[in-house]
């Protein structure tokens, strides 16, 4: 089982999570992060680093988010190339986030 980031990542991307992950198994576009279900052991690093609290175990998973499994797997597949991500970005907030930090 994997760890998924859900919707309170979208349009509120921090990149804390990414630096602490053992496997490196983050993707990014314009609108938030992904976790590749593939690659993820299911440590669980990355969910205390998230400010916005987007990232659950997908047996956690609220829900009303539960689309956000398959949308992580497809887009961290289609982002293999240009979009791995495993440094501290700058936040990038846009006008739908709703950040706790």
């Amino acid at each position: 089982m994997a760890h998924v980031v859900a919707e309170t990542c979208h349009d509120c991307k921090y990149t804390d999570c990414c630096v602490v992950c053992p496997v490196e198994c983050f993707y990014q576009d314009d609108n938030m992060l992904y976790i590749d279900p593939a690659d993820c052991i299911d440590c669980e690093a990355c969910v205390p680093e998230c400010p916005v609290e987007a990232i659950y175990s997908e047996a956690n998973l609220p829900t009303q988010w539960t689309s956000y499994i398959e949308l992580n797997k497809e887009r961290a597949t289609a982002l293999k190339g240009d979009g791995h991500i495993t440094d501290k970005h700058d936040p990038k907030e846009g006008p739908g986030c709703k950040a706790k930090a």
